[in-house]
């Protein structure tokens, strides 16, 4: 079953909607692209022993933001 998590580009500040599979491990660590800029920012995400997902967005250029 995927978490889907709404998270706000570190670039452009649109909000954008992502998709987390729970089954690929409690930590991970992805490139995704924003859906409205295009600019690709660094996902990561952390599963609770609850099942909620906690993420964070970094860009390439900043040092992160909390989505």
């Amino acid at each position: 079953m995927l978490i889907s998590e709404s998270v706000e580009c570190p670039y452009c500040g649109e909000s954008n909607e992502i998709e987390i599979d729970p089954s690929a491990g409690r930590r991970q660590s992805y490139t995704e692209d924003c859906q409205v800029c295009c600019r690709p920012w660094q996902v990561s995400v952390k599963i609770g022993p609850d099942g909620e997902a906690s993420v964070s967005l970094h860009a390439e250029d900043e040092s992160g933001f909390e989505g």
